[in-house]
């Protein structure tokens, strides 16, 4: 499913390149028609149909959209980031299966994407997700992602982590703190647990 809807998006994407053979009123016709299937908005609505295809909630699509929109992004930039989300959302609901999570919310999946993005491997969201309580795995997610990014390897963050689950609700709230504090002083912000990354486009 993730390379089909990673086929679905390039398809959109790489449309003119089938042109250059033509020529006359036709190839002019056909060559607008591609510059419009290129366009920010139709890559973005690709996205969403690529999106509701595979399961995944568009409004996770949506949501970037719209913070784009009113950040004054470029809507190519935003286009592009639509379609990076997308990919690391297919990647995660992918992943979130493997590791039998029986009940994701949209933000659960929002966050293991982003996770991913910041470098957390497969193996070690699949780890965290069948170790934390359903109720404490967002968290759990959220705090590796941070260590990851601070640059812990995936196996220093998810002892880590695994050793604040088993220390109880406090020991993962303390750790995270940590983490969040170590992310300020570097100009950063902790990863938010309902929007994903923060940073944005």
């Amino acid at each position: 499913m993730y390379r089909k809807t990673l086929m679905l998006i390039a398809a959109m994407i790489l449309a003119p390149a089938t042109l250059g053979a033509q020529t006359g009123t036709q190839a002019g016709a056909q060559a607008q028609a591609a510059a419009q299937a290129a366009s920010p908005d139709a890559r973005i609505e690709a996205a969403m149909r690529a999106a509701a295809q595979a399961e995944i909630p568009t409004s996770l699509l949506e949501s970037k959209v719209r913070e784009g929109k009113a950040k004054g992004v470029p809507m190519a930039r935003v286009a592009t980031a639509v379609e990076a989300r997308l990919q690391a959302l297919v990647r995660a609901r992918d992943a979130l299966n493997r590791a039998e999570a029986r009940v994701v919310s949209e933000g659960e999946l929002l966050v293991a994407a982003e996770a991913l993005r910041a470098g957390v491997s497969e193996a070690a969201l699949i780890r965290i997700t069948r170790e934390a309580p359903s109720e404490r795995r967002a968290v759990a997610t959220a705090v590796l992602t941070d260590l990851v990014r601070l640059g812990y390897d995936n196996g220093d963050a998810f002892a880590r982590v695994n050793a604040a689950l088993t220390g109880g609700p406090e020991s993962l709230v303390n750790l995270r703190a940590e983490a969040a504090a170590s992310l300020r002083a570097r100009g950063l912000l902790s990863t938010d647990i309902t929007g994903g990354l923060s940073g944005g486009i």
